[in-house]
């Protein structure tokens, strides 16, 4: 399976912006886009006048980026919330906030998407009482997200700690290492700033 395996710092200097890709790192003084901020390679530090594709682009790869999808995953995300009802920017992000891996990480059980989709890659996790283990599972309201028993200990600290992060409206969390979709994620559900828009203009050409 394709996958990232770059660092991950040097993503956040790209967008110009933290997407807290290292968890708990990116809010202490060792995260690296704190000490430097300007874009990666020779001519990163250059002031650059973006074009209106060049903002288009950067608005795509940093809701990618964020989410942990690559491209032609995230071009089927469009091509289906383009085909719902609504808005197609907000049905997009919907659909991305739905991914089983970014319920973990709403839940409170990781500390970066990375890492709940690591979680989830290694089955530590069931919707509706089944096995898991593919992080793009879309879920839907009713469905039961829950960590299974296990010995170890790093679950146990996680699950001890999940009260930690302000959960969505969308989820009914349980201090246990549970929570229930009790509705679909809305637009002002979302913290992270996008502009969704931008990216629709970007594929609608």
């Amino acid at each position: 399976m394709a996958r990232y395996t770059g660092p991950s710092c040097k993503l956040c200097r790209r967008e110009g912006t933290k997407l807290y890709l290292k968890g708990e790192r990116c809010l202490s003084d060792k995260c690296a886009f704190n000490r430097r901020t300007s874009a990666p390679g020779q001519h990163g530090a250059a002031k650059k006048k973006l074009t209106e594709y060049g903002m288009q682009l950067r608005e795509k790869q940093k809701a990618k980026r964020y989410y942990g999808v690559l491209e032609k995953q995230f071009k089927n995300y469009y091509d289906i919330a383009d085909n719902q009802e609504g808005i197609a920017g907000e049905n997009l992000l919907r659909l991305l906030e739905r991914r089983l891996d970014n319920v973990v990480y709403r839940m409170g059980l990781a500390s970066s998407h990375k890492e709940a989709r690591q979680l989830v890659l290694h089955g530590h996790f069931t919707v509706n009482g089944k096995n898991a283990n593919i992080p793009s599972i879309l879920v839907k309201p009713g469905d039961v997200i829950a960590a299974k028993e296990t010995d170890s200990v790093k679950i146990k600290e996680l699950i001890e700690n999940m009260g930690d992060r302000i959960a969505p409206k969308w989820l009914d969390i349980d201090k246990n290492g549970s929570a229930k979709v009790v509705a679909m994620p809305e637009r002002d559900d979302i913290d992270f700033e996008f502009n969704e828009q931008l990216i629709i203009e970007l594929y609608s050409k």
